[in-house]
């Protein structure tokens, strides 16, 4: 396949989406500090439309500033944000991963981007393909797979934001491009994840290539599907997996799943999705998915039980033998509430239910929870 020929052209459209990029404040903003071998790092996927619609935020002390430079001020060295192919309400574009990630290089942060090969929501139970790739066949897939993947990743580096890692897939324990890369069709899904690889291999070859399941306390499923990755010859750098700590089971299915995998596979590990409430209140009036007052036991729903329960993650993740746990993400660290900034694209009137899990409190200011994972 001459799949090269998609690269041409990746780069064209970058400039112009950084030059409508909100500046930082003056060049005397705090840096994050020197990347280390384990990221700290906070999806803001959700940041731009924040920002829309009337976003703010703020430091610990009131201060109003620019997310990002609080979030680098405060520790924070990778950025990661989602990409869809054609949302309804135009947010989660290449053209917004461009902005905040140009946004975030300037701040001196590494940039991750999680390619969900989808118009919305991707994760185990849908994985919707792009209205406009309905009628294509496998082989018109893996095109799209491969061009989408090195448009944006082109444009990232065209616009100087070169992604240092990269997701082929989100949540793809079922599968991607449902129904043709089921998980029930493993030869077709290897094909689609080879294209997203060979795409980033191709447009940013110094970036890493994460294959991303969920259910992280699950070892049977991530064994499975990373035995069935290598049986088909997918090539990928690292593994990423989400722990939610009220789903996914406790600390030590986590700690036991990648240990297990370290030495099955001997590749980096990554939590990349992690969350925890510092509350129980409703701030937009849609019900928080999580409400508990202690959603697990002997970590309140509160500022310092999210803490708590962010280092308790990390240091499973540090405790990974041979030195290859290598970084946290915080799930939709900016998801704030704000009206119009809803979960479903499609629907200007949907709410968010995720409020009381985000890094900033309902005052607008950096919760403790951020000053924890800076200094993680």
């Amino acid at each position: 396949m001459k799949r090269r020929t998609a690269i041409t052209a990746a780069g064209a459209l970058g400039a112009a989406a950084v030059a409508a990029a909100p500046a930082l404040a003056d060049d005397s903003a705090p840096r994050a500090a020197a990347q280390s071998t384990f990221l700290r790092g906070a999806d803001i996927s959700s940041l731009a439309k924040s920002e829309d619609y009337g976003g703010t935020y703020m430091w610990p002390d009131g201060r109003r500033d620019d997310a990002v430079r609080i979030l680098a001020g405060s520790g924070v060295d990778c950025v990661r944000l989602k990409v869809w192919v054609a949302p309804a309400d135009g947010y989660n574009t290449k053209d917004q991963v461009v902005a905040i990630g140009k946004r975030a290089r300037d701040a001196g942060m590494d940039l991750l981007v999680d390619f969900h090969y989808s118009d919305t929501w991707a994760d185990p139970g849908k994985q919707y393909k792009p209205a406009a790739w309905e009628g294509l066949d496998l082989a018109g897939l893996e095109e799209a797979v491969y061009a989408h993947t090195a448009d944006v990743l082109g444009s990232l580096d065209e616009a100087g934001a070169p992604a240092g890692h990269v997701q082929v897939g989100n949540e793809i324990n079922g599968g991607m491009l449902w129904p043709d890369g089921g998980y029930d069709r493993w030869p077709q899904l290897a094909r689609l994840l080879t294209a997203g690889a060979e795409a980033v291999r191709d447009t940013a070859p110094g970036a890493e290539v994460i294959l991303h399941l969920a259910e992280g306390g699950d070892n049977g499923a991530f064994r499975w599907f990373f035995d069935n990755a290598g049986s088909h010859g997918v090539p990928y750098d690292a593994i990423g997996a989400s722990y939610y700590p009220y789903w996914h089971g406790p600390l030590t299915a986590l700690q036991s799943n990648l240990d297990d995998l370290t030495r099955r596979y001997g590749k980096p590990l990554y939590v990349l999705e992690t969350a925890y409430p510092f509350g129980t209140e409703d701030a937009d009036g849609t019900a928080n998915l999580m409400g508990d007052a202690e959603p697990v036991a002997g970590y309140p729903s509160s500022p310092q039980g999210q803490s708590d329960m962010l280092r308790a993650v990390a240091a499973v993740v540090k405790a990974v033998p041979d030195g290859l746990g290598r970084g946290v993400f915080w799930w939709e660290a900016t998801w704030t509430a704000v009206e119009g900034n809803g979960w479903d694209p499609a629907d200007p009137s949907s709410g968010n239910a995720w409020e009381n899990q985000a890094l900033f409190d309902y005052g607008w200011r950096a919760a403790r929870a951020l000053e924890a994972l800076g200094k993680l």
